[in-house]
């Protein structure tokens, strides 16, 4: 039986868990610390970027042997979501092992990867193994906010070119079955809000131009769109929700007193546009809707991504075939999809470079921001094994 709690992996792991990074208003300044003593530990130089002031980027470089190929990037994000203290049954930053199960926030979204990546480094130079292509390890900032001050400023940077980033790794989903999930791709974020103007008045009247009548327009013809997508994803238990446009209601906001008809409501919508999906065709069908729902209707985006294409997976990538050679070594099976949220990924492909969002955790239950989220240390340890098969396959491609 394996002392899980004496292995110094876990124990790193729980070390990092332990570093409260966690939302709002992050001071990162402990766990870049921790960061840069892991470097030195691997004998690795590590640099620290601050495109956006208090957002640190810390990098650490692995050089090659030849340095001039374009090199092999694993990112993980430091920041995990809040936590409801009370409704967890181990502290959330106690990083608590009971019954080989680690208890944290974080755990599984995404430090665990975070730490595969340094430990499989850490055996393979222990081992004396020489790799082609320079790997870094970013560690970034602010993706659960949407990364756009953290990987999504950086990739835009001279520091980012300078990498000379070819293929990429970042995080993906806890698999509760027995196959990992590779994400090549990611359905694009379209926050949206939708203003209905109106006649203002006495609450007891059925006066003209009427916003709520202009809402239910508007609220119909989207949650009609919803339907859609529900019965697509009903039909076909080959598709998963990555493959279909998600479309929720999040927000209304309008109105003073019970008995006064407003001059205004509001309607958020979050929508995760599908890949087939065509941009202008979409935004066309609601500027559409809007001046159908009568009078004024006008809509605005509080996020707007644009369009990126995923990563090939066949022959024409060297990337993924050495990836997929190094899993099925392993005889693990895995599974190609497209990510059902958002991931600092789609910086990186947004720059033309090839992306995977994979965590190597298998057989476990999905617990990313829910309380008590968990993970079994068998399955940490299993990932770094995985790594230490796929680093230097996609490094050596």
């Amino acid at each position: 039986m394996t002392d899980y709690a004496n292995d110094p992996a876990v124990k790193n792991l729980q070390e990092y868990l332990r570093i409260r990074t966690v939302h709002p208003n992050i001071n990162y300044d402990e766990c870049i610390a921790y960061l840069k003593r892991q470097a030195t530990n691997l004998n690795l130089p590590a640099t620290v970027y601050e495109v956006i002031p208090k957002k640190p980027i810390l990098i650490m470089t692995w050089e090659g042997l030849e340095p001039n190929l374009p090199s092999i990037l694993l990112n993980s994000h430091m920041d995990v979501v809040p936590v409801f203290e009370k409704s967890w049954t181990y502290p959330p930053f106690e990083a608590r092992l009971v019954n080989d199960v680690i208890y944290a926030r974080g755990v599984q979204d995404m430090k665990s990867v975070g730490i595969q990546y340094i430990e499989a480094i850490r055996r393979l130079k222990n081992n004396g193994i020489k790799l082609k292509r320079t790997v870094h390890l970013s560690f970034v900032p602010d993706e659960e906010i949407g990364g756009t001050e953290g990987l999504g400023a950086f990739v835009k940077t001279e520091h980012f070119k300078k990498l000379n980033v070819g293929f990429a790794l970042d995080e993906g989903l806890t698999s509760p079955e027995d196959y990992f999930v590779a994400y090549n791709g990611e359905r694009s974020i379209w926050h949206l809000k939708v203003i209905c103007p109106g006649k203002s008045g006495h609450g007891s009247l059925l006066l003209p131009d009427n916003c709520g009548e202009k809402m239910r327009y508007i609220i119909d013809k989207f949650m009609d769109l919803r339907q859609e997508s529900k019965k697509k994803l009903e039909s076909n238990p080959e598709l998963t929700i990555g493959d279909v446009t998600s479309v929720n209601l999040t927000m209304l906001n309008g109105g003073i007193q019970n008995n006064v008809i407003p001059e205004k409501l509001t309607a958020s919508f979050d929508l995760r546009l599908a890949l087939s999906v065509n941009f202008v065709e979409f935004e066309n069908m609601i500027k559409q809707w809007c001046k159908e729902a009568g009078k004024d209707v006008t809509y605005e985006f509080e996020q707007k991504d644009e369009y990126v294409p995923p990563t090939l997976v066949d022959e024409t990538n060297a990337f993924w075939v050495a990836f997929k050679a190094a899993i099925d070594q392993l005889n693990i099976p895995i599974k190609v999809r497209t990510f059902p949220g958002g991931t600092d990924s789609r910086y990186v492909r947004a720059q033309g470079v090839p992306a995977l969002g994979v965590s190597p955790l298998r057989c476990a239950r999905p617990a990313l921001h829910e309380h008590d989220e968990s993970l079994p240390a068998a399955v940490f340890v299993e990932g770094i094994a995985v790594y230490e098969a796929v680093v230097p396959a996609v490094a050596n491609a």
